[in-house]
């Protein structure tokens, strides 16, 4: 199983303009609770609040083929979010002048995910919407099939 880091970096680079601190360590977050048949299929990171100017909430968003995770080490713990397929309403992206926007809109919650790189947000929203579309029909033939 690859890490969840790897990817996570592979986006950062891609990426430089994106602001995040500790990536390893909010990675060791969302590695440590996948299930062992569960796959990261894309991962990025961002600030973990809605406001550009906040800039130490750093985590890192994991989208597997179960579910999505975003993880943030804390000083004293750590902090996980999971949002199934299921519970997955909308994503709205905003673009500023040099740095983008993602909120993906629960059941329960928004999250935001600020400070990304303009340039990755096209990628993002690809991305997620691909792999909540391929999880929402697999659970949907699941529930034909039983």
């Amino acid at each position: 199983m690859m890490s969840v880091y790897p990817r996570v970096l592979r986006f950062k680079r891609k990426y430089p303009m994106t602001i995040v601190f500790r990536l390893r360590k909010h990675a060791a977050v969302v590695d440590s609770i996948l299930d062992k048949d569960e796959k990261v299929l894309y991962a990025f990171c961002g600030q973990r609040n809605d406001d550009n100017r906040f800039l130490f909430d750093s985590c890192v968003v994991a989208l597997t083929n179960k579910r999505i995770i975003v993880g943030e080490k804390r000083i004293l713990g750590y902090y996980i979010i999971n949002v199934r397929a299921e519970l997955f309403n909308d994503l709205k992206i905003r673009a500023g002048l040099f740095f983008g926007h993602v909120e993906i809109d629960t059941v329960k919650e928004n999250i935001h995910i600020s400070n990304l790189d303009k340039k990755s947000l096209d990628e993002i929203e690809t991305m997620i919407h691909r792999i909540i579309n391929d999880d929402k029909k697999r659970i949907s033939e699941e529930n034909k099939n039983s």
